[in-house]
């Protein structure tokens, strides 16, 4: 009985053991060799790797995991170089350029680690090509160049002008950017799908530095359309200038900085319409808020530009001198000679401000781009946002004009 315990016993222990030896194999995860737990990662990384249509503006980065960077080059595919920047402790480079649309580039790189030279490491991508990219150009509302550390009246409007339709109205205005000091509150106003204006909610001050920017490169605009390259530009605001022309007085006063300077005898829009071919031409000067658009002397004025026959009853074209711009349908502040007898008096223009000689002459020398002309108590239509009416929209409906309202 004894020895049958006995075996019992030994058998019991043995399942013990068993038992042991399987629990304890369980619990423990062997250490895999080296090698065997996946890829290495690599001493030199460079990112992106190979690849298409790869964002010019993304990051480009060539980093050391283990060790530091020897040398890194990076070339287009006509092998012009691109120049980078390697950080301090050399374990980290990046392009010190933007790249461009449709280029190939390789780049190439050598480092050190303790253990030996490594590399080299290469990859090779391509950015996107657009189908269609457009470029915006920053000018007054009279088509001319905003001139970049140019002087400009306390009235100017900034316009963006793509040469493009914009799709994506939204997604250009969130790249338009434009900075002051003093800081001024302001707003984009799409004019079309070409143009977008900004000024502020009042008059710039005098001497408020400006600097407007289009950051578009890389930046998709709509149904494939992409931003060709940034543009920027800076101007300084003049001294206030500030002309108010009542219809009621038929003068012109011109202020500077708040104080009466000159006053200015005018005759203006002689007032009622003509129908020709079946379009009314007004001959009243509008009312509203004007601003300097451009100059010159002399300037050909022709009743054809705008649907009046030169050989019609009061069709004309003439030469004339001092020719000061404030609208896109061609009213002036202008000499003319012929009607000083009713400059003050009684208004004979088909729209535009007649000046004696002399007053159109110091008017001319005395404006720049942007200066204001308020045109009061005359009759007709008020001046229209595209005529160069951009100050005569109230602001709340200004605002609605933005494309991000």
């Amino acid at each position: 009985m004894s020895s049958r315990r006995f075996r019992s016993s030994i058998a019991a222990g043995c399942a013990l053991v068993t038992v042991l030896v399987v629990a304890a194999c369980s619990s423990s995860t062997p250490k895999p060799a080296a090698g065997s737990a996946g890829p290495a990662t690599p001493a030199i990384s460079i990112s992106p790797g190979a690849g298409n249509n790869v964002d010019p503006l993304g990051p480009v980065n060539v980093t050391a995991n283990d060790g530091i960077l020897t040398s890194v080059s990076m070339t287009n595919e006509q092998g012009k170089s691109v120049e980078g920047i390697l950080t301090p402790d050399k374990t980290a480079w990046k392009p010190a350029e933007s790249l461009g649309y449709g280029h190939t580039y390789t780049v190439s790189a050598d480092g050190l680690t303790v253990t030996g030279r490594t590399g080299p490491t290469t990859a090779t991508f391509s950015t996107l090509t657009p189908p269609n990219q457009t470029k915006a150009y920053f000018t007054t509302t009279a088509g001319n160049s905003l001139t970049d550390g140019g002087t400009f009246g306390v009235g100017t409007v900034i316009v963006a002008h793509f040469d493009e339709d914009i799709p994506d109205q939204a997604a250009a205005e969130k790249r338009l950017v434009v900075t002051t000091n003093p800081p001024v509150e302001g707003s984009w106003y799409w004019l079309d799908d070409r143009n977008a204006h900004w000024r502020p909610q009042q008059y710039f001050a005098p001497g408020t530095k400006v600097s407007v920017a289009a950051n578009i490169f890389g930046a998709e605009l709509g149904e494939g359309l992409f931003g060709q390259e940034d543009s920027k530009t800076s101007f300084t605001i003049g001294p206030s200038h500030v002309s108010i022309a009542d219809d009621n007085t038929k003068q012109v006063q011109v202020f500077e900085n708040g104080n009466l300077i000159r006053t200015m005898p005018t005759s203006m829009g002689m007032g009622g319409s003509e129908s020709v071919a079946g379009k009314t031409i007004s001959f009243w000067t509008q009312p509203g808020i004007y601003t300097v658009m451009d100059k010159a002397n002399p300037v050909i004025m022709d009743s054809s530009t705008f649907g009046l026959p030169v050989n019609s009853r009061l069709g004309y074209k003439e030469t004339i001198n001092w020719a000061t711009k404030i609208s896109t349908d061609g009213i002036y502040l202008h000499e003319l000679a012929s009607s000083v007898w009713a400059q003050g008096n009684t208004n004979t223009s088909h729209g535009c401000l007649n000046l004696s000689p002399a007053n159109a002459q110091w008017f001319f020398n005395f404006a720049v781009p942007g200066d204001v002309v308020e045109v009061r108590n005359t009759g007709g239509a008020p001046l229209d946002v595209w005529q160069n009416g951009d100050w005569g929209l109230p602001w709340d409906q200004w605002l609605e004009g933005s494309a991000l309202s």
